[in-house]
């Protein structure tokens, strides 16, 4: 199995900067995309942002331009640099690893998830 590990969120007020970090334990599992979702109170969970294992990124558009996705595959860490944040960023942020296996012939797909770590943009 795959545990993910999230830190960095807190409380910022608005035009502030806040970076998440997300650590994946070591593990046979080949993690593919990884990626950072959001959940706001009352809302929907929704995509923040992605990036695969070659570094292809994918961002929502009330996102773009303010944050950067990155990730070190060698620490198997995946950050979110949000800048000019605003306070419709407030939300429970949550780590998701897109993982694999193949082993003897069967490949398997596998979801993680992060505990989720809360930012705060206050006006």
């Amino acid at each position: 199995q795959v545990q993910l590990v999230e830190s960095g969120g807190g409380l910022v007020q608005a035009g502030g900067s806040l970076r998440l970090s997300c650590a994946a334990s070591e593990s046979t599992f080949s993690i593919n995309t990884m990626g950072w979702y959001r959940q706001a109170p009352g809302k929907r969970r929704e995509l923040v942002a992605a990036i695969s294992s070659g570094g292809d990124t994918n961002y929502a558009g009330s996102v773009k331009g303010r944050f950067t996705i990155s990730r070190d595959n060698a620490k198997n860490t995946v950050y979110l640099q949000m800048n000019s944040l605003k306070p419709e960023d407030t939300a429970v942020y949550y780590c998701n690893a897109d993982a694999s296996t193949y082993f003897s012939g069967v490949y398997r797909r596998y979801d993680y998830w992060g505990q989720g770590t809360q930012v705060t943009v206050s006006s």
